[in-house]
């Protein structure tokens, strides 16, 4: 790499040009780039990453990309063993990290759906989340490929793919040294002595609440940890604070509103039936109403962003057609290594297969579902995955795999398929479990589109092999399937999901929707309102997308993330005149809260481990002796969290 002096990734990387993108590492240089230790190193960090993601996504209902820390840890791994394994290319860092976020991706798919499983009471087999987070990941990677050249290389200084940019960013600042690792592993040590403190000895509240006076039933909540407060840090100011607001005008406006008129109802009111409104909690509220208004928001948003991406999913499909028709006429021209992907054929034949395996082999879904069932499911996932694959592609460009509309783009293929399923006839928990596990496939296979798409754009910047790459996330899902499901299944066994430390809101909000649609018991009126909300907030040029998802979480999640986008805003404040300045502090502060979630989000993991092995909850001295002030010393303590976050940036 000693031709590489700047250190820095070339001006063209930032602009809109005209021609061939000078990459960092030119496209006739031949680095040592698809290795063995690169791959087993990405593999290792994304079971561990990918376990941290499940638990912030059944915790909070989002996650948040892992290119970035996993990227500062391979380079500095790598850089402390080079006299065992000699030293390492740029290239191999980014093929490392590659292998490494698929896991992120693969677990947000999984935790929005299949929780929703343990919710009906049935307990999936570990081997059955595997194989269904293995189809969706495939799918998702190969429906990408003919995606690169028309969203990467062609669109290249409109879609700025602000998490790619970042990691390729880092990897080529890791190439002149520093000390960026040390950051990440600070947020890691703080988060897991945290988590410890909060779960294993259970030292004090994880959240503080208060009723407000003068509104009824209205109920301000916050929980104190560190992985929300590291999130909104990440997401930023203006998506944390359009989340928020769904959230504060369900808690703080709808709610009062409900339980004001409800005081004049004399029976329940639909869905309910069984207690009155004025005998519901806030929380009973919330789920019996004020869901199913982020279900309309997130289905309306779904859709538009369908119907926006719709002119480059005829394109890219085009695009593969022809390179088909090339290759079948023996006029195919060999590319440039850093243009050089999988074949269409490979695609062709890894999706196929997905299909194939959907269609006819039983019990992929259910035990008792039909073969007609079956072929039904089949097609479903190939139309609804191949729209998603295109949107969520695309959308992540703008927005970042955090940001990611995952849910949305989930729910309209549940609403879609459940009402299908209930014009054939299939209402029955057979039914309800294939509708879901179709969810499952699809949305794995759209969340692993943004990550893939984010590492493409990495390497587009760097001058990558893109097969390499293409091949690193496939064994990315391959290696870390297994680990993410195993994740699940002993966090529900500690702490079982729909609990107040698990409430899976993302898969609870899955399997209301089908169970609605497919009982003909869903609220429309509800639904149609959260539509036309988020109609509403679009026509005021506000993405509606995080404000629906505002809807439907609680204020009590929503709160610290806010609390994560007000910090982030503040500091960057202080350095707006100075570019480079601005971009170091950003830097750190990243780092940081990657690691305050990653270190959270695995000791919850290794907590569930340990009572799920040991067969008993971990113990501890216990937050009783401290009495009403427990809810205001958990306060205090998220308030020093954020400090230290804020001192994390400087130097």
């Amino acid at each position: 790499m000693d031709k590489h002096q700047s250190k820095r990734l070339p001006a063209e990387a930032y602009e809109e040009i005209t021609g061939e993108y000078p990459s960092y590492v030119p496209a006739a240089d031949t680095l040592r780039e698809f290795s063995l230790k690169a791959v087993v190193l990405g593999a290792f960090f994304g079971i561990l990453f990918g376990a941290a993601n499940a638990y912030l996504g059944l915790k909070a209902g989002l996650t948040v990309t892992t290119s970035i820390p996993i990227a500062v840890m391979t380079v500095a791994f790598f850089r402390l063993t080079q006299g065992i394994w000699g030293k390492s290319t740029i290239l191999e860092h980014n093929l490392s990290q590659t292998v490494g976020s698929a896991s992120s991706s693969l677990a947000s798919g999984v935790i929005f759906t299949i929780p929703a499983l343990f919710l009906w009471g049935l307990n999936p087999h570990i081997l059955k989340i595997t194989v269904l987070a293995m189809l969706g990941g495939i799918l998702g990677i190969l429906a990408m490929v003919p995606l690169r050249r028309l969203l990467i290389k062609n669109e290249h200084g409109r879609l700025p793919y602000p998490e790619g940019t970042a990691c390729a960013e880092i990897l080529v600042a890791s190439e002149a040294g520093g000390a960026l690792a040390k950051k990440l592993f600070l947020g890691l040590g703080v988060g897991a002595a945290y988590k410890v403190a909060l779960s294993f000895l259970h030292l004090w509240p994880d959240v503080f609440t208060q009723r407000i006076p003068g509104l009824k039933k209205a109920v301000f909540g916050m929980e104190t940890g560190p992985a929300l407060l590291g999130v909104g840090y990440i997401l930023g100011y203006r998506i944390s604070a359009i989340m928020v607001s769904g959230s504060f005008i369900s808690w703080m406006v709808f709610i009062p509103l409900i339980a004001y008129f409800g005081d004049f109802i004399r029976e329940p009111l639909f869905p309910e039936t069984e207690k009155l409104i004025g005998e519901m909690t806030p929380s009973e509220i919330w789920t019996r109403y004020i869901r199913y208004l982020g279900a309309g928001g997130v289905a309306f948003g779904g859709i538009l962003t369908i119907i926006r991406s719709f002119p480059t999913m005829v394109r890219s499909f085009g695009v593969g057609v022809t390179e088909l028709r090339q290759r079948m006429s023996g006029t195919f021209a060999e590319r440039a290594r850093t243009d050089d992907d999988v074949s269409f054929p490979f695609l062709l034949s890894g999706v196929g297969l997905v299909v194939l395996v959907v269609a006819f082999v039983p019990y992929i879904f259910g035990t008792l579902e039909t073969t007609t069932m079956r072929l039904v499911a089949a097609v479903c996932i190939a139309i609804f995955a191949f729209f998603f694959v295109v949107v969520s592609s695309r959308i992540v460009g703008f927005v970042g795999v955090s940001s990611n509309p995952t849910s949305g783009m989930t729910i309209v293929t549940l609403i879609g398929t459940s009402l299908l399923f209930y014009l054939m006839g299939w209402h029955d928990m057979t039914g309800k479990i294939t509708v879901l596990t179709i969810g499952t496939v699809v949305c794995v296979a759209a969340s692993i589109a943004g990550d893939t798409s984010q590492d493409l754009k990495t390497g587009f910047l760097l001058g990558a092999t893109p097969k390499y790459q293409q091949r690193g996330e496939l064994l990315g899902v391959l290696s870390s399937a297994f680990f993410v499901a195993g994740a699940v299944i002993v966090l529900n066994a500690n702490y079982e999901v729909g609990s107040s430390e698990l409430p899976a809101p993302q898969a609870v909000l899955m399997k209301t929707v089908i169970e609605g649609i497919l009982s003909a018991n869903i609220p429309w009126t509800l639904v149609v309102v959260g539509g036309m909300m988020a109609l509403i907030v679009e026509l005021f040029g506000v993405a509606s997308l995080p404000f629906a998802v505002g809807l439907y979480l609680p204020l009590s999640t929503l709160t610290p993330i806010y609390a994560g986008g007000i910090l982030r805003r503040i500091i960057e404040s202080r350095h707006r005149g100075d570019a480079d300045k601005l971009h170091e502090v950003r830097e750190r502060g990243i780092l940081y809260s990657s690691g305050l979630i990653a270190g959270e989000g695995l000791t919850a993991v290794a907590v569930s481990a340990f009572a799920f092995f040991a067969n008993r909850k971990p113990g501890g001295i216990g937050h009783e002796w401290m009495g009403a002030s427990g809810p205001y010393v958990s306060l205090a303590l998220f308030v020093l969290l954020g400090f230290l976050l804020f001192r994390s940036t400087k130097k």
